[in-house]
C-alpha cells in the first residue's frame, strides 16, 4: 500500500528540501487511491483540474519530514492514512470526503511553516490542521491561525495549551513523567539525575517539571545541558553526563539527536551505571539505536505498539491490512496522527462554530474513535515500559 518512506541516514539527515532531492520516495501498490494524500507542491495542479469549488475536506498534515525529527514522518503519515480510509468509507468529515495534504514542519526547513500555513488559510486551500511537530512550531502557528481553521496538535507536549481553536490532545508531564520518575526511584533508587535535551520549549519545561518532582523526592539534579538540533557534540555530552555522578539520565533530545546520544551512551558502556528515561523515545528510536544500546532504557506513554488492548488489536489489523507487514513500525507519535484525524472528525461533527471557542479540556470527553481509550472518553492509561531489545515491555500502568 502507499506510504511515504523517509530515507533517514544512519547518523543524521538534514536535507530539508525532501521533495526535490533524494530525501523521500514513494513506495506503494496499486490499490491505494493516490489522490487521497498529496504533497503540498501538488495543490496547484489539483486546483487547476477542479476549476471551481471543491467538495473534499482538506487536512493539512504537518510533520517534520527532514532534520532531527524526520525519522518520525513515515509512521505518522501511514497512521493518518488509516484514519483517512476509515472516514472516507463513511461520511468523511461533515459529509465531505477527506484528503490529506502533507506539509513539512521541520524546524530546519528553509521556508517557515507559519508563512506556508498563513497562505494556505488565506487562499482557502485547507480546512483544518492536524500537527505532529515540535512545540516551538505550535507556538508560532498559534499566532497566525487565530481560529480561522481548527488545529489539532497530537504529540506529547509540555502542557498548558488553552488557546481557543487549538486542541492539544497529547500526553503532558503530569500524566507520564511524574508517575514514571516516582516508579523508577522506587525500583532503582538512583542517587542523582542528569538532564539532557534539545534547546526549545518542550525539553526546558519538561525538565523544569522533573526538577520539581525530584526535589519533592529529595533527589538531586547533578547535571543539566541543552543542545541545538543536529548537534555534533554528543560524545562530549556523554562524557559530561558520565562524569556527573548521576545514576539516572532524563533524555529530552528528540529524533535523530536522541538516537545519536543513545548510541554514544552504549559505546561508552554506561548502561550498567545509569538508567535512562525518555518519554519521547518510541519504537522507531529503538530500531535506530540498536538493541545493544537500549539496555536499562525506559519510556512512559499512553501508547506503545504492542499494548494488549482490543482497541489496539483492531488498529494494528487495520494498519497492516492497509500498509502490509513491512509498514513503518507503530509507535506513540505515529498513532497520535490517527487519533488526531479522528478527533478532528468528532470536533467538526459537533457543529460549527463551537470549535472556535474550545480547547482540549472542553472537548476531552467528546466521543470519537481512539486507540488509547477503550471507550473514546476521558483520560487514557499511561504505561511505563522498559526497552527489551528492539521492543518495549510494559512493566507498570498508571
Amino acid at each position: 500500500m502507499l506510504f511515504v518512506q523517509k530515507i533517514v541516514d544512519r547518523e543524521s539527515n538534514f536535507n530539508c528540501d525532501p521533495w526535490k532531492n533524494s530525501g523521500s520516495r514513494i513506495v506503494g501498490g496499486d490499490t491505494w487511491d493516490r489522490t487521497d494524500t498529496l504533497y503540498l507542491t501538488e495543490l496547484d495542479d489539483i486546483a487547476d483540474r477542479q476549476g471551481g469549488a471543491r467538495a473534499e475536506f482538506r487536512i493539512g498534515l504537518l510533520l517534520p519530514m527532514c532534520g532531527a525529527a524526520g525519522l518520525w514522518a513515515p509512521s505518522c503519515i501511514s497512521c493518518a492514512q488509516v484514519a483517512l480510509r476509515e472516514l472516507n468509507r463513511g461520511d468523511g468529515i461533515a459529509g465531505r470526503p477527506v484528503r490529506l495534504i502533507l506539509i513539512d514542519a521541520a524546524e530546519e526547513t528553509a521556508q517557515p511553516v507559519e508563512a506556508v500555513i498563513n497562505d494556505l488559510i488565506d487562499t482557502g486551500a485547507i480546512d483544518a490542521i492536524v500537527g505532529m511537530h515540535l512545540s516551538a512550531t505550535r507556538q508560532r502557528l498559534s499566532k497566525i491561525i487565530r481560529q480561522r481553521i481548527p488545529y489539532v496538535y497530537t504529540p506529547l507536549y509540555e502542557g498548558g495549551e488553552t488557546t481557543p481553536g487549538i486542541y492539544a490532545i497529547g500526553d503532558t508531564p503530569d500524566r507520564h513523567l511524574g508517575p514514571a520518575l516516582a516508579a523508577l526511584q522506587r525500583m532503582y533508587r538512583p542517587r542523582g539525575w542528569a538532564l539532557i535535551g534539545n534547546d526549545y520549549v518542550w525539553p526546558r519545561t519538561f525538565n523544569a517539571f522533573a526538577k520539581t518532582r525530584l526535589r519533592e523526592m529529595s533527589v538531586p539534579v547533578l547535571h543539566e545541558e541543552y543542545h541545538g538540533f543536529g548537534t555534533s557534540g554528543i560524545d562530549q555530552a556523554v562524557e559530561r553526563v558520565a562524569a556527573s555522578g548521576a545514576e539516572g539520565v532524563l533524555v529530552s533530545l528528540i529524533g535523530q539527536d536522541a538516537v545519536n546520544f543513545n548510541r554514544a551512551f552504549g559505546r561508552a558502556g554506561l548502561q550498567d551505571q545509569m538508567i535512562r528515561l525518555s518519554c519521547a523515545c518510541e519504537e522507531n528510536a529503538l530500531l535506530a539505536c540498536g538493541a545493544r544500546n537500549n539496555q536499562r532504557m525506559f519510556s512512559a506513554s499512553s501508547y506503545f505498539g504492542n499494548i494488549p488492548t482490543e482497541a489496539n488489536a483492531a488498529f494494528r489489523e487495520s494498519y497492516h491490512t492497509l500498509h502490509g507487514d513491512s509498514a513503518p513500525v507503530l509507535n506513540t507519535l505515529g498513532q497520535s496522527t490517527y487519533e488526531g484525524v479522528h478527533f478532528l472528525a468528532g470536533l467538526m461533527q459537533r457543529g460549527a462554530p463551537d470549535w472556535r471557542m474550545g480547547s482540549f479540556d472542553s472537548a476531552r470527553r467528546m466521543r470519537r474513535r481512539s486507540v488509547r481509550r477503550e471507550t473514546g472518553l476521558g483520560h487514557a492509561p499511561v504505561y511505563l515500559s522498559r526497552a527489551d531489545g528492539l521492543q518495549f515491555e510494559v512493566i507498570e500502568t498508571f
